[in-house]
C-alpha cells in the first residue's frame, strides 16, 4: 500500500512508521556493517568465515559476542607495538605452522594490504620451514605463488 512500510511478515504498519522490530533490524545491520568495515580496513576484504560468523550471530541474536571478538581482534591487530604489517606477517607464519591454508591466505593478503611485499612472505615461509617443517614451507610457497600469479596477471591487464 502506498505510504506504508511493511514488516518482516509483510504486514503494513499503521501510518507507515517503522516498527520497533524494523528499527532493531536496521540497528543490527549497521552494527554488522561496522564489523565488516573493520575487516576491510585490516585485511582489505571481509573473509567468508567472518561473513558466516556474522550470519550466525544475527540469526541467533549473538551479535554482542561477535562485537566482543572483533574488539579484541582489533586491539591485538591494530594497537600492537608490532604494527599492522609485522602483525599480519606473524599471523601468516603462525597459520602456516598450524597448517591452516584458508586463514593463512587471508593473512598473506592482509600483509600485502598492510604494506608487506611478496619477498617478506617468502621470508616468513622460509622461517616456517625451520620452525614447523616442510609442509608449512610448502604451504607458504604455494600461497606466495598464487599471489605472484595474481600480481603478474594484474600487471598484464594494465
Amino acid at each position: 500500500m502506498a505510504g506504508e512500510d511493511l514488516t518482516a511478515g509483510g504486514e503494513a504498519t499503521a501510518g507507515g512508521s517503522p516498527t520497533a522490530d524494523d528499527t532493531a533490524r536496521r540497528a543490527e545491520a549497521l552494527r554488522a556493517e561496522a564489523l565488516r568495515a573493520r575487516y576491510r580496513s585490516t585485511l582489505g576484504a571481509v573473509p567468508p568465515g567472518a561473513e558466516d560468523r556474522l550470519r550466525v550471530a544475527r540469526t541467533f541474536d549473538r551479535l554482542p559476542t561477535e562485537e566482543a571478538f572483533m574488539a579484541l581482534r582489533h586491539l591485538v591487530l591494530t594497537d600492537s607495538p608490532l604494527g599492522a604489517r609485522v602483525q599480519q606477517l606473524v599471523h601468516f607464519g603462525q597459520l602456516l605452522a598450524l597448517g591452516r591454508p584458508a586463514p593463512a591466505r587471508i593473512h598473506a593478503r592482509g600483509a600485502l594490504h598492510a604494506g608487506a611485499g611478496l619477498a617478506e612472505l617468502v621470508g616468513v615461509a622460509e622461517t616456517a620451514l625451520i620452525t614447523a617443517g616442510a609442509p608449512a614451507y610448502a604451504l607458504g610457497i604455494e600461497i606466495v605463488t598464487e599471489l605472484l600469479a595474481a600480481a603478474e596477471e594484474a600487471e598484464r591487464v594494465r
